[in-house]
């Protein structure tokens, strides 16, 4: 009987790690569970400090043009609804804070640093959803760049020229040159149709096909043409001029010296 007693109260020799690893695992998986809701945590005041800092420059260089509630005034439309795609866009290519009224808004040297321009476009996006800033995926440029050349074609170079030279509008506007643009920035550009640009949302113009747009600009921009002279990719009226100038101009000059010789 004392035998008996003696093996029933002895352990299993696995009972220990047995017991080491249940400790183990409620140890690891608290661990976890606090260390994700802390990094949550974090994460959330990050994102209102930066929306709170937004605020204040809103206040401080846009709210006198754009109102405090982003409703818009007489000096500057409404931003509700615009997203923070247009925010970073018009505030990172230096069109805003306008420097002048004009036709439209003219690029010029940044006034605000990468941190405080995505403060800014935080802060409107948090008042208003809208679009928002494409991306590291949508901005690859290994699309299809014969695909994006024709849809740039159909969609855009009756304005930017089909090589993105940019060319002339009405009433003293014009499409900008689209060479040495970043990729974000012509994203940001169609999804947003700033200015005189139509809207191109998702619906019109794909993600997918937008990266192709993108390809195809960049493809043009680091491939030289194989035709000779570009002539500054003006198209047929800047190769006309110059086959009036220099074409008829040498006809006319042999011309005279014949004439000359023969007197």
């Amino acid at each position: 009987m004392a035998r008996t007693s003696k093996k029933a109260n002895r352990r299993h020799p696995l009972a220990t790690v047995v017991l080491i690893a249940i400790g183990l695992a409620f140890t690891g998986g608290g661990y976890a569970l606090f260390s994700s809701t802390a990094t949550a945590d974090t994460s959330t005041a990050t994102s209102q400090a930066t929306v709170e800092e937004g605020s204040k420059l809103f206040a401080a260089n846009c709210a006198t043009c754009h109102g405090m509630n982003l409703e818009g005034t007489t000096a500057g439309p409404s931003l509700l609804g615009v997203g923070a795609a247009s925010v970073d866009f018009q505030v990172g290519t230096g069109r805003m804070p306008l420097a002048m009224q004009g036709p439209q808004a003219m690029q010029k040297p940044v006034q605000f640093t990468e941190e405080q321009t995505a403060a800014l476009s935080a802060y409107v996006a948090s008042l208003s959803p809208g679009p928002s800033i494409p991306t590291d995926s949508q901005l690859t440029e290994n699309g299809n760049a014969t695909n994006g050349g024709e849809l740039f074609r159909i969609n855009c170079a009756m304005c930017h020229n089909v090589a993105g030279a940019g060319g002339a509008l009405t009433e003293g506007k014009f499409a900008p040159e689209l060479t040495g643009v970043e990729s974000k920035y012509i994203y940001e550009a169609m999804l947003t149709g700033p200015q005189n640009m139509p809207v191109f949302n998702d619906h019109n113009i794909t993600p997918e096909d937008k990266r192709d747009i993108i390809t195809y600009l960049k493809y043009i921009q680091n491939n030289p043409s194989p035709g000779g002279f570009e002539l500054g990719n003006l198209g047929p009226v800047a190769e006309g001029l110059f086959i009036w100038i220099f074409g008829i101009g040498a006809v006319v000059a042999l011309t005279v010296w014949l004439t000359a010789k023969s007197n």
